[in-house]
């Protein structure tokens, strides 16, 4: 077996991301939500804290959404007819993405809710 250069794996992931992100709405969609999340918690200026729990949720949406995109794509190549257990496995992938996004939006909300208050708070003053 051919040994790859550490350089030659980091070039096919940000292919592979590039490919995420030039073929699926919803890689695009997350992406500006990460960048609307960002930009507000500069914005409020977030603890470190809750930035690391912010990056490993918004980590976790998009671990989610690339397993998602090459389930998906893998079930293609097996098979272009339609199929029960090709639905089965695309739908269960979907899922997993749904459940990542729903606790990255609770996390969201539980972590932008008191420095918006407050920000709020000041603006009225």
């Amino acid at each position: 077996m051919k040994s790859k250069r550490l350089r030659d794996s980091f070039k096919y992931a940000a292919q592979g991301l590039k490919a995420a992100f030039i073929g699926e709405k919803n890689f695009r969609i997350h992406c500006l939500a990460m960048v609307l999340v960002v930009l507000c918690g500069l914005l409020l200026r977030l603890p470190v804290v809750k930035w690391v729990v912010l990056f490993c949720v918004i980590g976790f949406v998009f671990v989610c959404e690339l397993i998602n995109t090459a389930g998906e794509t893998l079930v293609d190549m097996i098979t272009k007819e339609y199929s029960d257990e090709a639905k089965k496995v695309k739908d269960l992938l979907a899922g997993a993405v749904l459940i990542s996004a729903a606790v990255a939006v609770a996390v969201g909300v539980l972590i932008f809710a008191e420095p918006v208050i407050e920000f709020i708070l000041k603006v009225v003053k």
